[in-house]
């Protein structure tokens, strides 16, 4: 089992990672010296908040990109500025999802 000293100076991008559980994967591998590629939507200015907060306060180098996850040149264009600016991505955490919420009685069979 590795040891979490182990992941200090690693480099991970974490998809869905501006609110929710991948947020809190983030700050818990900033926290551990991870460098971090967030990735996910929502305004710009709350985003950019999330990203310099969790930069100083870990010291580590925290990016992030809006690729959307349903196109893969958006993809192909954030792994490439990950390995661009931290040298290699060491982690990735496939967390972003979405949902579609409706009355059960009205709920499409195709979702």
């Amino acid at each position: 089992m590795a040891h979490y000293t182990e992941l200090k100076n690693k480099n991970a991008i974490i998809t869905g990672s501006t609110s929710g559980i991948g947020l809190g994967i983030a700050h818990t591998l900033a926290g551990l010296g991870v460098n971090i590629m967030l990735n996910g939507f929502g305004g710009t200015a709350d985003i950019e908040k999330v990203r310099s907060d969790l930069a100083a306060s870990t010291g580590v180098k925290v990016l992030y990109s809006n690729a959307d996850m349903s196109k893969s040149d958006e993809i192909a264009t954030m792994m490439r500025d990950a390995d661009a600016a931290f040298g290699a991505v060491d982690i990735l955490i496939n967390n972003a999802g979405i949902q579609f919420v409706s009355p059960l009685e009205e709920f499409p069979l195709e979702k």
